[in-house]
This record gives C-alpha cells, sequence and structure tokens, in this order.
C-alpha cells in the first residue's frame, strides 16, 4: 500500500490526468495555475533555463476555466493550452518535463485558483504515490512568476539535507523597477512588498511563533505532509495562506533563502486580494501610499502572548491584559476555549501549542482588523516600517526612501544582514 492510497481514497480528487510514468528520480514538482495567461510561456522558460538538479522535475500547468467563464477568457485559455503544448514537446528533457492540461467547465461554486492549484497538486500526489515517494516535493508556482536560475537546485539541496523540514517558503522578490510596466506600478509593488514583509517581522516582534510568509507562487511541501493534510483547498482567493496555516504549525517549517521567486507586480481583478488585487486598489484611489497595521498594536500582542504561558495556572479576565485584547478574548468567548485548551494540556508545552492553535494567524488577523476599527487607525507603511526598525535596531541609521527601507527588510529576512 502507497502513502497516499488513503487520501485517494477519501477525497473524489478525479481521474489521472497524465498516463506517463512518473521517472523513477523524480525529487520535485512544481504546479502552475493559469487563467487567461498569454504570457505563460515565459514563466515556463524562466524554469527550463534553471541550472539542472540533480533528482528529476515536473512541471504541472493547470489552465482552467469555469462553467460561467466568458467566451474571450476561454479562447484565451486554448490558444494558451496549444502555444505551452508545443513549448512542452519542444523544451521536454529525461530531467524536465512539461505537462500542459486545460480544464473547463469547473464547476462555478469552486472554479478558480484554489481549484487549479488543487487539480495540480493532487495530480503531483498521485504521481509521487506511484513512486511511494512521500519524501518528494510539490511547489506552487504562478503563471506569471520567474525564478532565479538555481532555483530548482536550491530545492533540491534544501529538502535533501534537511530531511527534518516538512515545507517552506521560498524567498521572493517583486521586480521594483523596469520598463515593463510604468514607473508608478514600481512605487506601488514596493509598498505593497514593503506591507508583506513589515507583517511578517512585526509579528515576529510579536513573539508570534508561525510568523512566515504565505506565498502561493513561492512555497513547498512534501507529498507525504501534503496527504497527511487533506490537501489544497477549493477558495477562490487565499488558497494559499488557508494551505500553510495547516502546515507551518506542525513543525519544522522551513525558509529557503538562498534561491528566489519573482512574481510578476501587474495589476490583476483576479481574486478580490493578492498582489494584483492590491495594485489595482492602489491605482484605483490615485495613491501609492499603502495602510498597513499601527506597529503599536503588535507591542500590545506582544505582551499578551508573553504572558501566555502564565495561563497555565488559571486564566481570569482581571489578569493584567491590554484592555483591547481582554474586549476582543470576551467577544470571542475565549474563556470557554482556554477551559478545553487546559483540559487537554498536561504540561505547559503542550497548552502554549494549543493556546497558539486557537491564537491562530487567522485570529490575529481578526483581531487587527477589530483594533484597527475599535481601537486605532491604519497607517503609512513606510512611517511603521520605520518604526518597527527603530524598536529592534536602536542604533541603526534609518533608510530615507520606500525603495530602501524594502531592501533592508529584504536583507533581514533573507539572513544577510548586519548592524
Amino acid at each position: 500500500m502507497a502513502f497516499a492510497d488513503t487520501y485517494f481514497k477519501r477525497f473524489n480528487t478525479g481521474k489521472i490526468n497524465i498516463s506517463e510514468k512518473p521517472a523513477e528520480d523524480l525529487f520535485l514538482s512544481i504546479v502552475v495555475p493559469a487563467y487567461n495567461e498569454p504570457e505563460l510561456c515565459k514563466s515556463l522558460m524562466s524554469l527550463k533555463r534553471c541550472i539542472p538538479a540533480n533528482g528529476s522535475v515536473e512541471v504541472l500547468v493547470i489552465i482552467n476555466s469555469g462553467e460561467n467563464t466568458n467566451e474571450d477568457v476561454i479562447s484565451k485559455n486554448r490558444a494558451t493550452f496549444e502555444k505551452a503544448l508545443k513549448f512542452a514537446k519542444k523544451n521536454n528533457t529525461g530531467k524536465l518535463r512539461f505537462y500542459i492540461l486545460n480544464f473547463e467547465n469547473l464547476p462555478a461554486k469552486s472554479a478558480g485558483v484554489g481549484t487549479a492549484r488543487k487539480i495540480g497538486m493532487d495530480e503531483a500526489l498521485r504521481r509521487f504515490n506511484f513512486l511511494n515517494k512521500p519524501q518528494g516535493i510539490i511547489a506552487g508556482f504562478d503563471a506569471d512568476a520567474e525564478v532565479s536560475e538555481n532555483y530548482l537546485k536550491e530545492i533540491e539541496t534544501y529538502f535533501t539535507t534537511k530531511p527534518e523540514i516538512k515545507a517552506a517558503s521560498i524567498y521572493f522578490e517583486h521586480p521594483v523597477e523596469g520598463k515593463e510596466f510604468p514607473e508608478h506600478i514600481y512605487r506601488n509593488i514596493i509598498n505593497y512588498e514593503l506591507h508583506l514583509r513589515y507583517f511578517v517581522e512585526a509579528l515576529r516582534i510579536a513573539d508570534f511563533p508561525f510568523a512566515y510568509h504565505t506565498i502561493g507562487s513561492a512555497f513547498a511541501v512534501r507529498a507525504g505532509v501534503y496527504a497527511a493534510q487533506g490537501g489544497m483547498n477549493r477558495r477562490k482567493a487565499g488558497e494559499d495562506f488557508y494551505f500553510l496555516q495547516k502546515i507551518i504549525p506542525l513543525g519544522n517549517y522551513g525558509e529557503i533563502n538562498t534561491a528566489e521567486v519573482i512574481p510578476s507586480p501587474r495589476i490583476s481583478d483576479r481574486v478580490p486580494f493578492g498582489t494584483g488585487a492590491a495594485i489595482s486598489k492602489m491605482i484605483k484611489n490615485k495613491t501609492s501610499d499603502f495602510g498597513t497595521y499601527d506597529f503599536e498594536i503588535f507591542l500590545t500582542l506582544k505582551k499578551f502572548f508573553n504572558a501566555a504561558p502564565n495561563f497555565f495556572d488559571g486564566f481570569s479576565y482581571t489578569e493584567d491584559i491590554p484592555e483591547i485584547i481582554k474586549i476582543f478574548l470576551e467577544k470571542n468567548k475565549f474563556d470557554e476555549a482556554f477551559a478545553e485548551i487546559k483540559r487537554n494540556s498536561p504540561d505547559i508545552n503542550i497548552f502554549t501549542k494549543r493556546f497558539f492553535g486557537w491564537f491562530n494567524a487567522f485570529r490575529i488577523i481578526k483581531f487587527l482588523n477589530f483594533a484597527h476599527e475599535t481601537y486605532c487607525k491604519k497607517q503609512a507603511v513606510y512611517s511603521q516600517a520605520l518604526k518597527l526598525l527603530k524598536y529592534k535596531y536602536p542604533e541603526i541609521k534609518l533608510p530615507v526612501s520606500e525603495k530602501e527601507t524594502l531592501f533592508l527588510y529584504r536583507n533581514i529576512q533573507k539572513k544577510d544582514f548586519n548592524l
């Protein structure tokens, strides 16, 4: 019995989509959902140009449309499908193979990037299951992203030398200058990426133990872990965030900072949030400012999180808890949750793990939104990013522009930073 047989019995994953048997040394399957992506082959060529890995690599492209998709998009998808098939035929090798699949008339209720990513990741799982290889790697990617030439080698090296790692985020950088996009797009993406990096860094300062980037084009997970956690969801947006929030708390989650994914900064209306939607919103509002969470609220969270282990001996709302958190806990019936956490926690380590299972990333965002509706206001990301730097590195010479600040945050998160 292969490692994922139970998964395929439990979930309706459809028929086998690739009849060709996988190579015995397959180690990485890259899943690329594609919807209305006429420049798909540019992203595929970026993967083709990578330094070859030792093991075999498969790229599974899932071109997709729903039963309510307009004919223009369906027509463009079909043209992209034909073009990508020709690309695959020309560029397939023994070690790197591209499989191009086109799914039309997906149910309107679930059609979207989550379903497309799930179809591809389930197919990747099926191929690793054929080889009974739970340690195989399934990577998320996007049809408008590119990668550094060492992308394949670094993923292989990282997971091979760290067999305990279950999954990892991959370092990313949006392009912030060039001639492909108008200047205002680059200004906007600087602030958006700065927000992403500031948010993760602020969570780390707050001592939240699961603070990692959750970018759909920049993560990788072992096949066995993917199966054990029930696979990808079918959400129309945010599928990457929801999926990784199941994986990260398992522990042994890593970061690959030696290779680079380059997401596109283009505008998009495909999903209600994410890079494209954020850029579109800034353009619509005629501003490059990006409102982010006030840094002070993360220090408030830090005070609460640092006190959490003390709750093992008992909890009451009379504790020295910041007022805004106390109100939030009462509204969310934390006393009931606490009783269950305590009942199932024989020691403080399990208690702390269960506590952060309740006050997880979803609830943190819920709290932050609540706090910024009732207690404080969102601030320009540049000002808060500087405030964080001054708090964490009191002796640092602060950068003088949004771009400089972003570059500094990149270096900090790449662990390539010295005062």
